[in-house]
């Protein structure tokens, strides 16, 4: 059963190149690149979690919000040996009950959208005003 924990925002960079290159969230160019800086962008969250079970790191998430009207979601992962257990939704749980009055937005793919939906996420329907739009970082795709 993994522990969370909520109190430390800089995770090991290590253990984040090797969660995100389990989940194919890196690329081999750009973990060299950034292998030392992996968690700038979790130290400079407003909130994270993550899982551990003895000393891997199991799942992670973290969030940028303002607290009161919006929160957006990044960086929500599990190690695929331990995907199905509950982990993600547990992170995802955490990240939602620490600013529940805010509108949440998470990018996701095709195959994930399912498991958003149970948590009140919808897909925003096409020709809508709000839209969602990348400019993707050209180390991690």
């Amino acid at each position: 059963m993994p522990v969370y924990l909520d109190t430390e925002k800089a995770l090991p960079n290590e253990k984040l190149l090797e969660l995100f290159s389990a989940v194919g969230w890196t690329t081999e160019e750009g973990a060299a690149e950034h292998a030392q800086h992996f968690n700038i962008p979790f130290c400079g969250s407003s909130y994270v979690v993550s899982a551990w079970d003895g000393d891997t790191l199991v799942g992670c998430a973290r969030v940028l919000s303002d607290g009161a009207v919006r929160s957006v979601l990044y960086d929500l992962a599990v190690l695929p040996e331990y995907q199905g257990q509950g982990i993600g939704s547990t992170l995802l749980t955490s990240c939602i009950q620490k600013y529940p009055n805010t509108e949440w937005i998470a990018e996701t793919t095709q195959n994930c959208i399912g498991f958003y939906e149970k948590f009140g996420f919808a897909l925003t329907a096409a020709g809508e005003v709000c839209v969602f739009m990348r400019r993707p970082c050209p180390l991690f795709g």
